[in-house]
């Protein structure tokens, strides 16, 4: 089933499940400050009632009265939108790639899986299309936001006329956060003293913590707790934001239940992950070790077959054709094959650390008892898998973006560093080619899918109909 689904308008549409009746109820008694009532939401923000008291010359005379706290309608499910970085169809084992990623096979075993679901091929035009529902060009972002340009379209603003789903479910008394990557407020507005209209503040979402800008180091993040900057790392040496971001998620969740435990909750979970610069830690590092000796060729066949015995390509796909400007691994010398293998086996260790992070969240939901009325929709990749790297990767990926070649001779020297506090890695071309298998070209390339296809799952108990199969299956 070709789908181009923005997730915004399906993630509002969860409110058409509930009776009409059940979309316009005041519970509690009238006029007190624990009534409550559920809106419409056919214009938001909602206009406030008309006061419902009475006012006299005495106070003894007049009655006082407070509007209804709107809530959402009594069954509308929490909803996690959970979206990785710079991740082609190629990279999950979710979808035949040859890194574990359990916790996506646990969604698609749960729900649907989703074989024709298209981003935009850059970070800040996908992440704008996706919170606002909306053509990423309407929504001000044809481009990242370090290359806005100030014309409409291309400003990095996403204007009032494009509300996001922060903004609809907040209305809706949903509680709204954003943990991790936010790549969508103008460049010239980030800053601790605002204004903060363009931060996740002020595209509504009550809670923000993450880092500003398209990447960041994942050791000593540029990171912000709402709009003031946070060092975690200054108490804890070994702190890593992809484990810190599911720390703070899993706390503001507790958080959330303890003080408004029927309150339902929308999290937008963006890892930086798997954006350069590749920064997993040791431990999963050492997971890898020599998984990739095989090289990027054999790899892309492997991934080709694996996506054919699962069924998420047909089985009478035919291979794109290896680029000639790319080499083709038996013809490398020995240090090339052993650097670009540390290369890949670096990459690979932060695709499955993110998603074992993401599993943690998870986890959390279920274990407040609240998994089986939460729609879960993960995304592996917010764009193709990032060419970024050069054709011989990096130990320091802004150089790399800047045009300057590090030679593998150089790369070497770092081998061991590869990934940890001293280095900003990326990788390969080839490797990025071959991890967006079954297609040609990568990240930034909107003409074709090797840039534009996601691997997507999404379960929500209850409602999809189905389970471990394909999204032909309905959603009631």
């Amino acid at each position: 089933m070709k789908t181009r689904v923005y997730l915004a308008v399906l993630a509002a549409s969860c409110f058409s499940c509930l009776p009409v009746s059940a979309q316009q109820v005041v519970t509690g008694t009238v006029g007190s400050p624990s009534a409550t009532s559920t809106i419409d939401g056919q214009s938001l923000p909602a206009a406030p009632p008309a006061f419902g008291g009475t006012i006299n010359l005495d106070a003894k005379d007049s009655t006082s009265w407070w509007p209804p706290t709107v809530v959402p309608p009594k069954g509308a499910p929490n909803v996690l939108l959970i979206m990785t970085d710079d991740a082609g169809y190629g990279v999950s084992g979710t979808f035949g790639g040859v890194i574990p990623t359990p916790t996506l096979d646990r969604i698609a075993a749960d729900g649907l899986r989703f074989t024709q679901f298209h981003s935009t091929a850059l970070c800040s035009p996908t992440r704008a299309a996706l919170i606002t529902g909306r053509n990423h060009h309407s929504a001000g972002f044809g481009v990242i936001a370090e290359q806005s340009t100030g014309f409409p379209g291309y400003d990095s603003i996403i204007g009032p006329n494009n509300g996001t789903i922060g903004t609809i479910l907040k209305e809706h008394g949903y509680a709204t956060s954003w943990i991790g990557k936010n790549h969508n407020t103008p460049t010239y507005a980030i800053s601790t003293s605002g204004p903060f209209d363009q931060w996740p503040s002020g595209m509504g979402f009550d809670y923000f913590y993450g880092f500003m800008g398209g990447e960041t180091n994942q050791w000593t993040p540029w990171l912000f707790r709402n709009h003031s900057q946070i060092f975690p790392w200054n108490e804890n040496p070994n702190y890593n934001m992809t484990t810190g971001m599911a720390d703070d998620a899993i706390n503001y969740l507790r958080e959330v239940n303890a003080a408004t435990p029927d309150k339902p909750f929308f999290m937008y979970y963006v890892p930086g992950a798997t954006h350069a610069p590749h920064q997993p830690t040791k431990e999963w590092i050492d997971k890898f070790k020599g998984k990739f000796d095989m090289g990027w060729n054999a790899m892309r066949d492997q991934i080709f077959a694996n996506q054919k015995r699962l069924g998420v390509i047909p089985e009478n796909t035919q291979l794109t054709p290896w680029p000639d400007d790319l080499p083709q691994w038996d013809t490398l010398g020995p240090d090339e094959k052993k650097m670009f293998a540390r290369q890949a086996e670096v990459y690979a260790a932060y695709v499955a650390y993110a998603d074992n992070e993401i599993g943690r969240v998870i986890d959390e939901v279920r274990k407040q008892g609240k998994l089986d009325n939460t729609l879960i929709i993960y995304i592996e990749g917010d764009n193709g898998t990032s060419a970024e790297g050069s054709t011989v990767g990096t130990a320091f990926d802004l150089a790399a973006i800047q045009g300057i070649n590090m030679p593998v001779a150089d790369q070497l020297k770092y081998y061991d560093a590869w990934g940890d506090p001293t280095t900003e890695p990326h990788m390969s071309v080839a490797w990025s080619w071959a991890f967006d298998t079954p297609f040609k070209w990568t990240k930034q390339i909107a003409s074709h899918f090797g840039g534009t296809r996601q691997g997507m799952a999404m379960s929500w108990p209850g409602h999809i109909t189905d389970k471990g199969v394909f999204a032909a299956s309905s959603i009631t």
